[in-house]
């Protein structure tokens, strides 16, 4: 048994050599995960780690959701009560995602407000900075076009008028209500464009800038603390 699980272990090891060969795993562990950070972290640095723990939530439970929902008309609201009540831990699944996207905005509004208090816009993250603002763009745009989903007259209405607000930008507004409603007026359609954009490519788009975002937070590291800002071992040319 001892030479079995020897054998094993060392097939496995040769294994994970190999594929560490072709693809750099062990080299991209180390650079990902094992670096040095500044002194004096506290919670405000674990928003981040926090919002991306809810957006695996999100996309687990909306795939869930998206097996049984129907983009219809005649359909969606009858599914979202079939999924509450019909399914087993339909209403679980649901409650996550519902509740789900409202905590990863207030998480988004916390992480940014303590970035800004932190001087993360500063230099050298500026664009670390800028992807943070453009994910919380898309995080809204995300809980616009789920919110009209359930299609009722709640969501309906809200909706009407988030396209609307939109409507008023300078320039583009009257362009992008367009192309939010569809056409010139309301209709039936608006479900399954909104389906398609909350499902496919606000998603994406989200998850590419989620991974830009990580990168840069690698390569050029946390902000200190503002408190700690006089300690030498905040010192970007010491750990970054």
């Amino acid at each position: 048994m001892d030479a079995l699980k020897e054998e094993l272990k060392f097939r496995g090891e040769q294994a994970l050599d190999q594929v560490d060969q072709r693809g750099g795993l062990v080299e991209f562990h180390k650079w990902f995960l094992l670096r040095n950070v500044p002194r004096g972290l506290s919670w405000l640095h674990t928003l981040g780690f926090c919002l991306l723990i809810v957006f695996a939530n999100q996309a687990i439970t909306g795939s869930i959701l998206a097996m049984h929902y129907e983009p219809g008309a005649d359909t969606a609201y009858e599914s979202i009560q079939r999924i509450m009540f019909d399914h087993d831990f339909g209403w679980l699944v649901r409650g996550m995602h519902k509740w789900g996207a409202s905590l990863m905005v207030v998480l988004m509004f916390l992480h940014m407000a303590a970035s800004f208090m932190m001087g993360a816009y500063k230099y050298p993250r500026e664009l670390t900075w800028i992807t943070g603002v453009l994910i919380l763009v898309t995080t809204l745009a995300m809980g616009l076009t789920g919110y009209l989903l359930v299609w009722d007259q709640r969501a309906f209405w809200a909706s009407v008028v988030a396209i609307n607000l939109n409507g008023t930008a300078p320039f583009l507004g009257p362009y992008i209500a367009e192309f939010l409603r569809g056409g010139a007026t309301y209709t039936s359609d608006i479900i399954p464009r909104f389906y398609g954009l909350h499902m496919l490519l606000i998603p994406g788009a989200l998850m590419g800038l989620i991974g830009l975002h990580m990168y840069l937070v690698t390569r050029l590291g946390v902000t200190p603390a503002p408190w700690k800002t006089d300690d030498p071992a905040n010192d970007p040319e010491a750990w970054s």
